[in-house]
């Protein structure tokens, strides 16, 4: 059976350079200066991951020792802080990679998650974790609602599926790398058709008292 693990940290680093692309934009939007821009990019980039890793017991966590981890940001964040016009001209490029990052991120954190002997449902919650984490703490830090809470087109659901399907099957021992591209390419895919044919949840009834 062929693997796909090797695969993996190229796909990681991938998602890590488009996410900090996402948060340094979000940090240009509110005008803040190059250190507020790297901050923001490396938080976005790795924010799910360090909750997932520090949830799980491994510490420190793969963000603190992994020095790709840190220079794909910085590098991301400087190259959108000095050329951010010829960027924005790729906003549709990067909304594709954006949905390709949450379809990987849900399912190699999900994974890693049941490598650490965490229960199959836990790992779907972490898996999500680390695939919206990192989204939250830019909001958040930008001081606004965190987008995933606030926008009703589907982001959250195809990383809940995506992360599923992983525990589920790790439940079932079945566990080798098509899984895991399988299930990345469902969320992927699910997300992309979400964004395209405008799927939403449905909106919470207006509240009165």
């Amino acid at each position: 059976m062929i693997e796909l693990d090797w695969l993996l940290p190229l796909f990681d680093y991938a998602g890590i350079a488009v996410f900090a692309i996402t948060g340094a934009l979000a940090a240009l939007r509110k005008r803040l200066d190059i250190v507020g821009v790297v901050v923001l990019a490396a938080m976005t980039a790795l924010g799910g991951g360090i909750v997932r890793d520090t949830m799980i017991g491994t510490l420190p966590p793969a963000a603190a020792t992994n020095i790709g981890y840190v220079i794909i940001p910085v590098v991301a964040a400087v190259i959108v802080y000095f050329w951010h016009p010829q960027v924005s001209r790729m906003l549709g490029v990067i909304t594709v990679l954006d949905a390709a990052g949450l379809g990987l991120f849900c399912t190699t954190g999900a994974q890693k998650a049941l490598l650490h002997g965490i229960s199959p449902l836990h790992a779907t919650v972490l898996g999500v974790v680390t695939a919206i984490g990192g989204g939250i703490i830019r909001d958040m830090l930008s001081n606004q609602v965190p987008e995933v809470l606030s926008d009703r087109q589907l982001y959250a659901v195809p990383a809940i599926l995506g992360a599923a399907i992983v525990a589920i099957a790790w439940a079932l021992d079945v566990r080798n790398g098509w899984i895991i591209f399988g299930a990345t390419l469902l969320a992927f895919t699910l997300r992309m058709i979400a964004l395209r044919r405008s799927w939403q949840i449905p909106a919470t009834p207006e509240f009165t008292t």
